[in-house]
């Protein structure tokens, strides 16, 4: 089978973790029970426990955070969670919550063991918190009706509900709030295995054919992130069902994701300038994260939040009190003779 991919390709930004709207319909990829759920096994296995333990008890689940990096499925495993429990679940999101009575409403119509999913709840107003408070605690909450001297307080039962609450970033959360949930757990990156099973799972629902060293070849390229995984998926889709007769082997995916700037760590042209511009401008580091982001003309918090978190995990990137360093590892990898850094021995 002949590969033949010499016709350009707009530059795509697959690798960020962020939610695109071409991601909008990646609900039917989403597993909807804990045994289709691929990964993550220690949170999986003591969700079993407690789940069980709450059905056998005929009682709501206790109140769930869930933490780590974007991507990695929050929302599909609180969805497994309403599932699993057999009750209706609402989602909403802390910056959609404008005004306490918005958050009064979504409590006041639930009903007995519903789920209430709050994503990015820690971008959630500090002043509303205090409405969660008594609704998870006593499932009660009190409002005041008026002003002045003829306001009234009036008292509301809430039926027992579960709140679970997503967070990319726990250590924003206030510490009444997270110590108001009785089940915390952290999603962990996925390794290649695990991301080549949701693959070759995700080719299945999308009618794909793909081989298993094709699945496997994405999965080593999507950061530990499944969102990312199956972006990639439908990216090599489109380029195997145009250039080679619609069948994904490793070859297709390498030749595809070469043509889309993604190297074989999952590294895209953006973290590979960043890295260079370190390297050349600065010999390798430390520069400051204003000073990086305006060299490269990018904003700094896409670089904190979108890339510098994959670049240190890999070993690629430092951080010291003085500024950003690459290591060895990033020259080596970029193919760049390691003249050694004086300047991080501080």
């Amino acid at each position: 089978m002949s590969i033949s991919f010499s016709d350009e390709v707009n530059e795509e930004l697959i690798t960020t973790t962020a939610s695109l709207p071409e991601d909008s319909n990646e609900g039917s990829l989403r597993p909807r029970t804990i045994n289709e759920y691929i990964g993550q096994e220690k949170a999986k296995d003591n969700l079993k426990v407690f789940i069980d333990a709450a059905k056998m008890r005929g009682e709501s689940l206790d109140h769930v955070l869930l933490h780590g990096p974007p991507g990695l499925g929050k929302t599909t495993l609180a969805a497994v969670i309403a599932n699993e429990m057999g009750v209706n679940m609402r989602i909403t999101s802390g910056p959609a919550i404008e005004k306490p009575g918005d958050l009064v409403a979504m409590l006041t119509n639930l009903n007995e063991g519903d789920i209430l999913f709050v994503d990015e709840i820690h971008r959630l107003n500090r002043a509303y918190e205090e409405i969660l408070y008594p609704a998870m605690e006593d499932y009660a909450i009190d409002i005041i009706l008026g002003k002045g001297p003829s306001a009234n307080s009036l008292h509301l039962d809430l039926p027992h509900f579960t709140l679970i609450g997503a967070t990319t970033r726990s250590g924003q959360l206030t510490a009444p709030l997270r110590d108001r949930f009785g089940v915390s757990l952290r999603l962990e990156l996925y390794t290649p295995e695990e991301l080549q099973r949701i693959v070759i799972r995700s080719a299945g629902i999308l009618g794909v054919e793909i081989l298993p060293e094709g699945a496997y070849e994405i999965a080593s390229r999507s950061r530990g992130t499944p969102r990312i995984a199956n972006r990639m998926l439908r990216r090599v889709r489109d380029f195997a069902q145009v250039r080679a007769d619609g069948l994904i082997t490793r070859e297709v995916a390498d030749e595809a994701l070469s043509r889309l700037e993604v190297d074989k760590l999952g590294l895209d042209a953006l973290d590979r300038r960043m890295l260079r511009s370190i390297i050349e401008f600065y010999n390798g580091g430390p520069v400051g994260l204003e000073t990086l982001a305006a060299t490269i003309n990018e904003e700094a918090v896409t670089l904190e939040d979108v890339y510098e978190p994959y670049l240190l995990q890999r070993g690629f990137l430092t951080r010291t009190p003085r500024g950003r360093c690459v290591t060895r590892k990033a020259y080596e990898h970029l193919g760049i003779q390691y003249m050694g850094q004086q300047q991080m021995d501080i």
